[in-house]
């Protein structure tokens, strides 16, 4: 540390010393602030803070804080400049790119999708409760469960766009709106997707950090995870042992079916999340949510007139909304994957490089939830989804001018590059007696 003309500098290197628990310290816009404590109340969770501790976090704190933010950093001002501090020319064009959107006032323009979305939802109820309470027919029930995986897929949307921006007229709506669409609708915890999915947009990719990518034993899109790895996220070891070699070497047959079924994990993990020891805001809420899903959908399910029907009610459900699941691996899993934990300096090639887009027509936009845009949400996680297919040209043009990848796919083309990612990997499981040849074969291949 040094001061000089009247400003006191610190290098990077001993930035670094505080990225630990209890000790956290960030730069942004090269002047160096304490949030130590502001972790433990952080809207965010501490995952972001704790992730990104300990270096420059300019551009994702621009991604994801509107410009009033930045008003309450003084309190946290440690009095300390980072010295040598630059700015990159991607991140320069980067921010300017975030103050355009500003100035033109795209971050406010939600314009109706929330309240088609959600009538759409309310319709497709009413229409599942009459398909199975006042219909008799096997088509109706049959028909009646598909259109419940979409509207589980329709209402999953209204909560992803709701935990990353206002879509309601004050905070309190907008918190009740995740409760219903995300705990009360879907049974998956609102609390739960905020605590995953901040981390996955910070460190996109990341085998170690992002929880998106660590679905051992049963997936693994990198031979990385052989060596059981320790989950920086989970805090624990994903161990690669004979059951996880058996399922991860024919992962390429067996991703979609496993798909049909994904929803039976997000309901566990969202009970282990609410009744653990972590701190869970609103866990309160969030259970409450919990139960009214566990008491409508079973009495649901319990008035249709055999077990048959109720199992082919529940699995035609679930294979519908297996759609949006697969959707959000088509987005990574074929990407390019990382080791270590994610560089606030590199925030617009981290996300270039770990996402892939999905091609298609407007008129499907309200299918996939503004989410095909997927590198375009990573770039401006607060842009409200109608806003994403009209600022994509310029992310293009940004990604040309710096050399960067821009990959949008159609859909099956997607498919192709996601399986055969799984299945190198699988290939790789099979053959774990030649590990170096399996290191070679996917720094020759897809993954940087």
């Amino acid at each position: 540390m040094e001061e000089v003309e009247n400003k006191k500098y610190i290098t990077a290197e001993e930035l670094k010393e505080h990225n630990k628990q209890g000790d956290l310290w960030i730069s942004i816009q090269g002047k160096v602030y304490d949030v130590t404590d502001w972790a433990k109340v952080h809207p965010g969770g501490d995952i972001p803070i704790l992730n990104l501790a300990g270096q420059d976090v300019t551009d994702a704190f621009i991604a994801y804080h509107p410009g009033t933010a930045w008003k309450y950093l003084d309190k946290f001002f440690t009095g300390y400049h980072l010295k040598g501090f630059k700015v990159s020319e991607v991140s320069r064009d980067y921010r300017k790119l975030v103050s355009e959107f500003s100035k033109l006032g795209l971050f406010e323009k939600k314009e109706h999708v929330t309240l088609f979305t959600l009538t759409s939802v309310a319709v497709m109820f009413g229409i599942v409760l009459y398909g199975v309470l006042g219909c008799t027919s096997v088509w109706a029930h049959l028909g009646s469960a598909m259109l419940l995986g979409l509207l589980w897929m329709q209402s999953t949307y209204v909560g992803h766009d709701s935990g990353h921006y206002e879509v309601m007229s004050s905070r309190g709506y907008n918190k009740l709106a995740q409760i219903i669409c995300g705990n009360c609708l879907t049974g998956i915890s609102i609390a739960w997707w905020k605590w995953t999915h901040n981390a996955h947009h910070i460190s996109c990719n990341s085998l170690e950090y992002d929880p998106d990518l660590q679905h051992i034993p049963v997936f693994a899109v990198s031979s990385r995870f052989f060596s059981s790895m320790k989950s920086c996220f989970y805090g624990r070891q994903l161990k690669f042992d004979t059951l996880s070699r058996l399922l991860v070497s024919y992962q390429h047959w067996t991703f979609y079916p496993v798909l049909c079924v994904a929803r039976v994990n997000l309901y566990l993990q969202t009970l282990l999340l609410l009744f653990s020891r972590r701190k869970v805001p609103d866990r309160a809420f969030n259970i409450m949510g919990i139960l009214v899903f566990w008491t409508w959908f079973p009495l649901l399910i319990s008035c249709l007139p055999n077990w048959p029907e109720r199992v082919m009610f529940v699995m035609a459900s679930f294979c519908v909304c297996s759609i949006q699941h697969l959707q959000f691996c088509l987005n990574h899993f074929a990407a390019d994957v990382y080791m270590g934990p994610p560089n606030g300096n590199d925030w617009f090639e981290k996300q270039t490089a770990g996402t892939l887009d999905i091609s298609c027509s407007t008129w499907m936009d309200w299918f996939f939830g503004g989410l095909q845009f997927q590198l375009e949400h990573h770039l401006f996680p607060r842009l409200p989804r109608a806003q994403l297919r009209k600022i994509s040209p310029l992310v293009i043009d940004l990604c040309k001018k710096h050399n960067l990848p821009y990959r949008s796919l159609s859909f099956l083309e997607a498919n192709k590059w996601t399986l055969r990612t799984l299945r190198t990997a699988a290939l790789q499981a099979r053959d774990l007696t030649n590990p170096a040849q399996n290191l070679l074969w996917e720094a020759v291949n897809t993954h940087g």
